[in-house]
């Protein structure tokens, strides 16, 4: 009875729970709603604020104002409650919780020669948030638990259960972050473009930053992030997109301020 019950939970759950995004035209499984997302990011920005230190250094944090709330403006995000923070870290990295919760870490910076590769990477991690990677993610999880417990009532083994949580997470789960990246890429560079500032840089930012990190066939296959060469690939294709939006807004910022 239990094993007829978890099956057509899956069964509805893959039914009901797919929908396609309005960007991208890719079907998305989505068992949450936007205001459980936020919700959510709002929990854990507030966690994230108790452990992380801002910065003292005010260009960084004007920097991150100024750009994010350019970026912010375009994405007509009504119901996001946006929020800009720098943190002091080594690490260059920077994140966008559903909801428009940005942080940026200090390391990034050593990356980021004027406003406009600042907003290549705001852009990018907002457009994470926009299409709501987050909620496919946790929905992508909870599917991955309800066929764990399907298998755990159908009395498998240990060593399957082992071996179904790889390839679930191999073959099912990391595949489709690798295209998040892609995506937030491409809806990056349009957003990047809308607020003014010149998409080009973008091409200028990744290649610093793919420069410095792991370029190895097995960090390729196993890495949620695509390496640089095949990101600039992709870029380059989606430039001429981009610039042709740039050439559309009245008011440019080009590169905007130089640090």
């Amino acid at each position: 009875m239990r094993l007829k019950l978890l099956l057509l939970t899956a069964i509805v759950t893959l039914t009901s729970a797919c929908t396609t995004n309005q960007l991208t035209g890719r079907k998305q499984l989505l068992m949450t709603s936007v205001d459980q997302e936020n919700e959510m990011g709002a929990q854990a920005w507030e966690e994230i604020q108790k452990k992380e230190k801002e910065t003292s250094n005010k260009d960084q944090t004007d920097a991150v104002l100024r750009v994010g709330k350019e970026i912010a403006e375009v994405t007509t995000q009504y119901n996001f409650d946006w929020e800009f923070k720098v943190f002091e870290s080594e690490q260059a990295n920077a994140f966008c919780l559903p909801g428009g919760k940005v942080a940026v870490y200090t390391g990034l910076f050593k990356f980021t020669a004027n406003d406009a590769e600042l907003a290549t990477v705001i852009g990018h991690e907002v457009a994470h948030a926009v299409l709501r990677h987050g909620g496919e993610r946790m929905s992508q999880g909870a599917l991955q638990q309800i066929g764990a417990e399907l298998l755990r009532v159908g009395e498998v083994g240990d060593a399957w259960l082992q071996a179904y949580g790889i390839a679930a997470s191999g073959l099912a789960i990391l595949p489709y972050s690798r295209k998040h990246e892609y995506e937030a890429d491409e809806v990056g560079l349009t957003l990047l473009a809308r607020a003014g500032y010149n998409p080009e840089s973008a091409l200028s930012f990744w290649g610093k930053f793919g420069a410095d990190s792991d370029s190895s066939s097995f960090a390729e296959l196993f890495s949620t992030h695509p390496m640089s060469e095949k990101r600039l690939k992709e870029m380059r294709k989606q430039l001429p997109k981009a610039m042709q939006i740039y050439n559309t807004i009245p008011e440019k910022h080009n590169l905007g301020v130089i640090y």
